[in-house]
């Protein structure tokens, strides 16, 4: 075995031959040391774990792991808790946009829009090509989103509702506003006021117009919503009809041939009441067709002229 030896300064060299016993000690020291050096690494890392590793440091330690399990429970519950708010505040939504729906409808219905141009039954259409990053709602953002929907809705349904009394309002009016005429076919045979008497020739008072058909079966129909507060038989009017609108109007329609109404049943605007015939002092088949106002008789020329609003 040689060993060289370098001198670092001047670079000089110098072997050293090793033969016989110095050699196999050499080689001893070589394969020993190693194993020496692990052996004092183990028991200095022994004895430094057990400075560490003591009672106090494992009672530590557990109070630590309780004290975070305990955290734990405390943020499950109050996750959980939050969930379940969370939950009914989008229950209490839905039931809101079921109310929105319904008020929807019904001032479509009162607006008479056209059908499918206001379907609350079907999802919003809405789209167009996203731009930029999307990100996902935090848990602070997605709360604030649901109550700024909530003061939304909120308006919505105050101003819906408020528009739906509006449109309500101007339709009872209009259903209530008596116009237009009883009958869709047929012509005016007598005015309202002085006529000769068709029985009798002498000159009397004629309380209403009459509208002729030319044949029996036509339908009547009313010139504005009410009550009926009669219908039957009348004596010189034959079967009749009378409807009772409001704000002191009140019309009649007199001589048919068949009644369709009861007394307070509430009748719609155009609805058909009874068919044209030739009952009661009548001398063939047409609708004897009266308004009072206040209790008293008006000419109805003024009401059938009338545009329907």
């Amino acid at each position: 075995m040689k060993l060289i030896l370098v001198d670092q300064r001047h670079g000089h060299t110098k072997t050293i031959v090793l033969k016989g016993w110095l050699k196999g000690l050499l080689s001893l020291v070589l394969l020993v040391a190693p194993v020496a050096l692990g052996y004092f690494g183990y028991q200095l890392a022994v004895s430094q774990n057990e400075r560490i590793f003591t009672i106090e440091t494992a009672q530590n330690w557990d109070r630590q792991i309780k004290l975070q399990a305990e955290q734990l429970a405390e943020i499950r519950e109050e996750s959980g808790q939050q969930l379940e708010a969370l939950t009914l505040r989008l229950a209490m939504l839905q039931a809101r946009l079921v109310r929105l729906d319904a008020v929807g409808e019904r001032i479509t219905t009162i607006a008479d829009l056209d059908n499918g141009e206001f379907d609350f039954s079907q999802p919003v259409a809405i789209g167009g090509p996203g731009t930029g990053d999307s990100e996902a709602y935090t848990t602070a953002g997605f709360i604030s989103a649901v109550e700024q929907l909530e003061r939304q809705l909120e308006d919505r349904t105050q101003q819906l509702e408020i528009l739906e009394g509006l449109m309500a309002n101007r339709k009872i009016q209009s259903d209530v506003f008596i116009a237009g005429r009883p009958v869709e076919r047929g012509w005016i045979a007598s005015r309202f006021g002085q006529r000769p008497d068709p029985f009798t020739g002498r000159l009397t008072f004629h309380a209403g117009v009459d509208f002729t058909t030319g044949r029996s079966g036509a339908d009547i129909n009313t010139v504005a919503a009410g009550v009926v507060t009669w219908s039957g038989p009348r004596s010189g009017y034959g079967l009749m009809v009378e409807v009772n609108h409001g704000n002191g109007f009140t019309t009649r329609y007199a001589h048919a041939e068949k009644l369709f109404v009861e007394i307070g049943e509430i009748v719609k605007k155009g609805q058909n009441i009874a068919l044209v015939g030739s009952t009661g002092r009548s001398t063939g088949p047409h609708v004897h067709f009266e308004v009072y106002k206040n209790g008293r008789v008006v000419d109805p020329a003024a009401y059938i002229h009338r545009t329907a609003r």
